[in-house]
């Protein structure tokens, strides 16, 4: 077997092809059985078959190895446009190709035992490698890769905004309290609280300045939470409606191909595969 058809196994496959589907399927459910293990093994009911959960992590784990060899094997394919040792390199560093390493580590480290089994929460990773069979994690991938900017600047104005009232705050209630407000890190988990709603109660002021000041952050808070969340529902939307766009578009050139064939490949073209809009 060549190199390009195991590459196509390997990746997300069509309903066309069988094995690349029936591998598909084996990955999602190793990942999903690794999850329920992970979930399982912290109930005392677990033990009676310790011995089965150490066996079925071992196959699955020397699965999910040999996975990632090949990937990195195959990574010149994926990368066309790179060298076979660049694209190989660009593949382990990539989302992907980290995650894929951090689905077998975690067993080979917790098998020290002691202090080094809680790294096998890392397992829960896992879980990612099935982000490519999921159109809506794909939606939400790209969703955020178009809007990072966005985001990024939200989460900025948050971070000045909490610093602000940390500083405040410190200097308002310090010397009613200076237990509670000891420091302006004192005030910065109070502001992260309070700006995030979600509002501990372990530290709160006691000052009519303090309550006042806590009050007015109190309503910025519900409006820097809700600064990504629309940006974030404005992306989805806009996504949405390219993915219908592309949908509609394909179906158009398919039902032009099988009236016209002879006119098919100019059809075909006459739509912008991305978004789907028509082509001059």
């Amino acid at each position: 077997m060549d190199k390009r058809r195991i590459y196509t196994i390997i990746q997300v496959g069509n309903i066309s092809d069988t094995p690349s589907r029936v591998y598909d399927i084996f990955l999602i459910l190793a990942v999903a059985l690794n999850i329920f293990i992970a979930v399982f093994d912290t109930f005392p009911q677990s033990d009676p078959y310790a011995t089965l959960i150490w066996w079925v992590e071992c196959l699955t784990v020397v699965f999910f190895a040999v996975d990632y060899i090949l990937r990195i094997w195959t990574a010149d394919l994926l990368y066309e446009k790179l060298s076979p040792a660049k694209a190989r390199i660009r593949f382990i560093f990539s989302w992907a190709g980290i995650v894929d390493l951090l689905s077998c580590l975690p067993f080979l480290v917790a098998s020290g035992g002691g202090a080094l089994r809680m790294f096998r929460i890392i397992r829960i990773l896992r879980v990612f490698r099935i982000h490519h069979y999921a159109d809506p994690l794909r939606v939400i991938g790209d969703v955020l890769r178009k809007k990072k900017g966005q985001l990024m600047s939200s989460i900025f104005i948050v971070l000045i905004l909490m610093v602000a009232a940390s500083l405040m705050m410190y200097n308002l209630e310090h010397e009613a309290q200076p237990e509670a407000f000891e420091n302006a890190f004192s005030g910065f988990w109070w502001a992260a609280n309070t700006l995030l709603t979600v509002g501990y109660g372990d530290i709160v002021p006691v000052t009519l300045a303090g309550k006042v000041c806590g009050t007015i952050l109190t309503f910025l808070g519900v409006g820097m939470v809700a600064i990504p969340t629309g940006i974030l529902s404005a992306g989805f939307v806009e996504q949405v409606s390219i993915m219908s766009e592309s949908t509609i578009a394909e179906e158009i050139v398919r039902e032009t191909a099988s009236d016209n064939p002879d006119n098919y490949e100019k059809e075909e073209y006459s739509y912008c595969p991305y978004c789907g809009k028509r082509l001059s």
